[in-house]
């Protein structure tokens, strides 16, 4: 994940995972949490990369089986599921990025 001036420390990191997971039993309610949070707050459509090339971020989904987020993804009239992971945020990021940052640590930091 590249660094922006924007990128929220540590700790706020740790608070909004704390928020997204507050009373989660397991990592797939954890996984729910995120994805709540996601919904909620990230403001799409917005413009990111997939493998260098241009797409448009239009919403989250969550893995069908087993862990992961996923991105909903178009591309010259294509959608596309693609790991969050995977997505290559580019700048200027959406009203409530912190969330994408905050999945994205908690999902490293497993």
């Amino acid at each position: 994940m590249a660094k922006s001036k924007n990128t929220p420390n540590r700790e706020r990191l740790q608070a909004l995972i704390q928020e997204a997971t507050v009373d989660c039993y397991d990592e797939e309610e954890q996984q729910t949490g995120f994805m709540t949070m996601l919904e909620d707050n990230v403001l799409c459509p917005f413009q990111a990369r997939v493998v260098g090339e241009p797409v448009e971020v239009t919403g989250f989904e969550p893995a069908e089986r087993g862990r992961g987020l996923f991105a909903t993804c178009t591309r010259g009239g294509k959608t596309y599921r693609v790991d969050l992971r995977s997505v290559e945020w580019i700048e200027p990021h959406p009203e409530g990025f912190e969330w994408v940052e905050a999945y994205l640590a908690w999902s490293e930091w497993q």
